[in-house]
């Protein structure tokens, strides 16, 4: 199966994971929020934690509850981020935002929700012992909070009333929570679940996860708001320091190219059974989404 067939795959395998546990909830405003903001998107998260543990051995059907897991974490993520007091969005994934097609309590309920089913999923017996589930449970935790997800988002609104332009080494800091730390959870996951080594898939996320934030940098810049389904040149807009405006946009695409480059070479071990997530980190910067 090919990278993108195996892509679309698992985006299903994520979907119907997410739909089934969502099944028999209260018909509810903020349910049905909770639907609409996990319509779409690329999957990738949920990608990496499925290959990731086909790679070591680990089946689909063990693996998938912490797929959809990842998925659920992000998807809240989008709807807080989203909000009018974060980054003020009123288009995701090529629909309004939820606080636009509902209002901001429902979002803000709904975002919670999608929070606290992440981690209900991650207690499915399917994952293995109870000592693989408290790891999961404790790596999404450590990766979406105040170590992780919610300080790069803390860092990035500081930082648009620090009064200068934030440093290279500060951007790289602020992004390895904001973006690369979820990512990186969803590339050890496998490993958690089959006990194995995390060291080459920690290297191959962190490599990764700085990659794909240059690479939507880039995006802000270059891309189509028809094909990105979200606002583009906020960012230069609202003059805020980005990889493009402290790199150029050459210097940033050789950057990334560089860290795809680490990305492969941390998985050089494992031969022909890395392909798809090396194909992976191609992708991540040859996207136009």
């Amino acid at each position: 199966m090919s990278f993108s067939e195996r892509l679309a795959a698992d985006a299903g395998l994520c979907e119907a994971r997410l739909l089934a546990a969502l099944e028999g909830r209260a018909d509810q405003p903020v349910t049905q929020a909770m639907r609409y903001a996990l319509r779409g998107g690329k999957r990738l998260r949920g990608f990496l934690v499925l290959e990731g543990a086909r790679m070591l051995g680990v089946s689909e059907a063990q693996a998938v509850s912490a797929a959809a897991a990842v998925e659920a974490l992000h998807a809240y993520s989008l709807v807080h981020d989203d909000l009018p007091c974060m980054d003020d969005d009123d288009l995701r994934r090529g629909q309004p935002t939820v606080h636009r097609k509902w209002d901001e309590a429902t979002a803000v309920l709904a975002g919670d929700a999608l929070q606290t089913l992440a981690f209900e999923l991650l207690t499915d017996p399917a994952l293995g012992s109870a000592e693989v589930r408290i790891g999961l449970v404790s790596g999404l935790a450590r990766a979406s909070g105040i170590d992780g997800m919610v300080l790069g988002q803390a860092l990035d609104i500081a930082a648009e009333t620090a009064g200068r332009p934030l440093t290279l080494e500060e951007i790289t800091a602020l992004q390895a929570g904001k973006t690369g730390a979820l990512i990186g959870f969803a590339a050890e996951a496998g490993a958690v679940i089959a006990g194995a080594d995390r060291t080459p898939l920690r290297r191959f996320a962190a490599a990764l996860g700085l990659a794909f934030q240059i690479a939507d940098d880039i995006l802000d810049v270059t891309g189509d708001e028809s094909r990105t389904g979200k606002r583009v040149g906020k960012d230069a807009g609202a003059g805020k320091a980005t990889f493009v405006s402290l790199l150029g946009l050459e210097g940033a695409r050789a950057r990334a190219a560089a860290l795809v480059a680490e990305a492969e070479a941390a998985l050089s071990g494992y031969g022909k059974g890395a392909s798809n997530l090396i194909a992976a980190a191609r992708f991540v910067i040859a996207r136009d989404t």
